[in-house]
């Protein structure tokens, strides 16, 4: 099964003037975007731009493969993709600017973003989704019951700062909570810059509230925007959506399918399946039915109990996570022991109404199953029968003639 990577093989050697932006393309530069440019790109504000092969370069220089092989991360690929796309004469000159990575624990927001511009002078802005931080996963938890985040509204004044060249074709895109960022950048942003945007690529993104989808901005902006997500999707059926969806085919299983390098591509398309599985929706009603079951006030003080103990317990990463040691381990124990009564009584109740949630789905999976083996137990009787019928209707008629 060919990736994103095998297409470098297949196309690598044709330029953007030669061969026109495509959905593939779309998934390399919103796979780059994981890589820390920090140091390497300019910042906003700094003139100037740095081809992406040197970029690469100096990437390199200063880490080495088995270092970034050691990393708990999904998108610890990319430096690998972004080696990979410097060595092809597509992408090896595109211009890499504005890169910014930010993460802000007081405003619980992680950020980052860059600038490429292509050979034919047209600009994808690529959006990251969620890096290996604590803070970054807890916005995307955030999300849950705040219908603007800090990163959100980032997103906005990067794209505004971004697009000056009332002549340039303009694409912006992420995967995960990137893909979010983007269409809400798409969304909010001003007029001017909202025309000039041909395409908004949400790769397995994560939905929004329904303040963001009733508003006349996103109406406009719908046509426009590239939905995709794997066949068993699990983030990008989270909170709320409007757009239509294609779903391409993942050589993983379950959240695994997350990994936008699972994705099957043939030439400049992805290798798409005609529905999601019966997992994916299982699974985003059973995630619905739990969040829709919690008010404002308990989603919020639920998250801030979780992230909170993970903090006490000086969990800072997704690496940290899965290299705690006894120490880290017991620490975190102990900080739920001391939760407030409140507290203990908010993830006691969640998680009851989360097992809720699953175990009326699965119930009602199990019926619907049922019923409908019934129902085609009774079809086949039912063909049977007619068939004996037409069998001795035939066999009458026979002797009839005889």
């Amino acid at each position: 099964m060919a990736n994103m990577m095998d297409y470098l093989d297949w196309r690598g050697d044709l330029t953007f003037q030669q061969a026109p932006f495509n959905e593939v393309d779309n998934l390399l530069l919103t796979e780059l975007v994981y890589v820390d440019f920090t140091g390497i790109v300019p910042a906003p504000g700094f003139n100037g731009a740095v081809f992406l092969k040197d970029a690469s370069r100096l990437f390199w220089e200063q880490h080495t493969d088995q270092e970034i092989l050691e990393r708990v991360s999904m998108t610890k690929s990319a430096p690998f993709v972004m080696r990979k796309m410097a060595e092809s004469r597509r992408f090896e000159n595109i211009c890499l600017s504005s890169y910014v990575r930010e993460i802000d624990a007081e405003m619980q927001s992680q950020f980052s973003a860059v600038c490429c511009v292509m050979d034919d002078q047209s600009l994808f802005v690529a959006y990251s989704g969620t890096d290996s931080t604590i803070v970054g996963w807890r916005e995307n938890f955030n999300m849950t019951y705040l219908e603007h985040t800090p990163g959100q509204e980032k997103a906005v004044r990067y794209l505004e700062e971004a697009v000056r060249d009332t002549h340039q074709t303009v694409r912006i895109g992420g995967h995960s909570k990137g893909g979010n960022l983007a269409v809400y950048a798409g969304v909010f942003c001003n007029e001017s810059v909202r025309e000039k945007i041909l395409e908004v690529y949400s790769n397995d993104g994560p939905g929004f509230a329904e303040g963001v989808l009733s508003c006349g901005a996103y109406k406009e902006l719908l046509p426009r925007i590239r939905r995709v997500l794997p066949q068993r999707a699990v983030v990008g059926m989270l909170l709320g959506h409007r757009a239509e969806y294609e779903v391409v085919h993942s050589t993983e299983n379950y959240t695994k399918q997350h990994d936008m390098l699972s994705w099957e591509v043939l030439g400049p398309a992805m290798v798409c399946e005609d529905h999601l599985s019966e997992h994916s929706i299982m699974i985003d009603e059973i995630l619905k039915t739990w969040v829709s079951a919690m008010d404002i006030y308990q989603r919020q003080r639920f998250v801030e109990t979780i992230f909170t103990m993970l903090d006490n317990a000086g969990v800072k990463s997704v690496d940290d996570l899965f290299h705690m040691k006894w120490r880290s381990v017991s620490e975190f124990i102990r900080t739920q022991r001391e939760l407030s009564e409140e507290e203990k009584e908010i993830l006691s109740r969640t998680w009851k109404m989360l097992v809720g949630a699953g175990s009326g789905k699965l119930r009602k999976t199990i019926q619907d199953k049922r019923r409908q083996e019934k129902e085609k137990a009774v079809e086949i009787k039912k063909a049977a029968e007619m068939k004996k019928v037409k069998k001795a209707v035939e066999i009458k008629k026979e002797r009839s003639l005889k």
